[in-house]
């Protein structure tokens, strides 16, 4: 835009010139002549070169006019394409979760990271083809598994350093447990940043903003973001609906016998089961624990989810076959039921879909 009006002046100012010197040369004409007709032609000669003056006036009036017309526009488009560069617009300094201050000059081009769930927001923000290397455990979407894989919580450090990626995405492991190897990876030119590791939906949405932020694509992670939260609604909204007889005490239980592992408050399962409107078995504990079968048996619960089926073949039987827990309401009813650890552990897009599994296996009638 600013550049047709830099055009716009210097042709004006090409016309001024070229006025100026045609009046020069037509002075000159005249020196041919004799006396008498001399005066004559100087005559016709001042004639014509005020007509000439007139019209160039006219021309170069109209051309300023056209330039000064257009101005406004072209402020308002500058200002708008200002505004659309300022969003998402680099550089940006963030603070990650060990509280390091990160500064990204320019949008990254490469990413590594080394925890599925970071991976799937990449992904998801339409970022995933700047991934360079993913840890073992990204698994989803398909695309993932096409991408080099550079371990998990032993990362393959030579490997990323000849990867050279812009941004390294680690966990509070790495930091705690590989201070140095971070260090080589800064000193090689990329930036890395300590993720948190959420286990609630707040905690997931505020890492999917950050990674949108360092990612360049701050409004795909709002919307992102939005879209998620307009779906827990829904799913609320039905548990909501079930009526309060009819409401089920859930267990949850992540690891199998001799060591069973449950989730207590501040996890998602906790979370979703508060969704689509059942009750923890075991509220009264605070995020992963251990209990012992005799503690679970007291809880009586209507319905047992499981989230090993993908390395214990049948989880089903695997509780049902526990003495002393045929009295058990969940066992006698055999309401018990696997769901994808992936889609209820994971801090990312599929959270969703994993309340909703949830919803379905809970109350199949009201979540179909």
């Amino acid at each position: 835009m600013a550049g047709g009006v830099i055009m716009k002046r210097a042709a004006l100012c090409a016309a001024a010139g070229a006025f100026f010197t045609l009046a020069a040369c037509g002075g000159n004409e005249g020196d041919t002549n004799t006396t008498g007709n001399n005066n004559s032609g100087e005559n016709n000669e001042m004639e014509e070169t005020a007509e000439e003056n007139a019209e160039e006036s006219d021309n170069e009036e109209e051309n300023i006019n056209a330039a000064e017309n257009n101005e406004p526009d072209e402020e308002a488009d500058n200002e708008e394409e200002a505004a659309s560069d300022e969003e998402g617009s680099f550089p940006i300094t963030i603070t990650d979760d060990a509280g390091n201050e990160v500064t990204i000059e320019e949008e990254p081009e490469s990413f590594v990271t080394l925890q599925p769930s970071e991976t799937e927001i990449l992904f998801e923000l339409g970022a995933g083809d700047r991934l360079v290397g993913v840890d073992e455990f990204s698994n989803y979407p398909e695309e993932a598994a096409e991408i080099e894989t550079v371990g998990a919580q032993d990362m393959d450090a030579e490997r990323i350093l000849q990867l050279e990626p812009d941004v390294i995405f680690v966990s509070d492991y790495h930091q705690n447990s590989f201070p140095e190897v971070l260090d080589q990876y800064r000193d090689n030119g990329s930036h890395v940043v300590v993720t948190a590791n959420p286990t609630t939906f707040d905690g997931t949405f505020e890492a999917i903003e950050e990674i949108g932020t360092i990612s360049g694509r701050t409004e795909e992670a709002e919307e992102l973001v939005t879209s998620m939260q307009e779906e827990l609604d829904e799913l609320r909204s039905i548990g909501e609906s079930i009526p309060e007889e009819e409401r089920k005490t859930v267990w949850v239980e992540v690891a199998p016998s001799p060591e069973i592992f449950t989730t207590g408050q501040g996890t998602f399962m906790h979370d979703m089961l508060e969704v689509v409107g059942a009750e923890n078995a075991a509220a009264e504990y605070e995020g992963w624990v251990e209990v012992t079968e005799e503690e679970i048996l007291v809880l009586e619960p209507d319905t047992i989810l499981t989230t090993y089926g993908y390395y214990v073949d049948d989880p089903q039987a695997e509780v049902t076959g526990r003495d002393g827990w045929g009295d058990v309401p969940a066992v006698a009813d055999e309401d018990i039921h696997d769901v994808d650890a992936d889609m209820v552990t994971r801090a990312g897009p599929r959270l969703v879909d994993g309340t909703r599994l949830v919803g379905e296996a809970v109350y199949p009638d009201a979540f179909e």
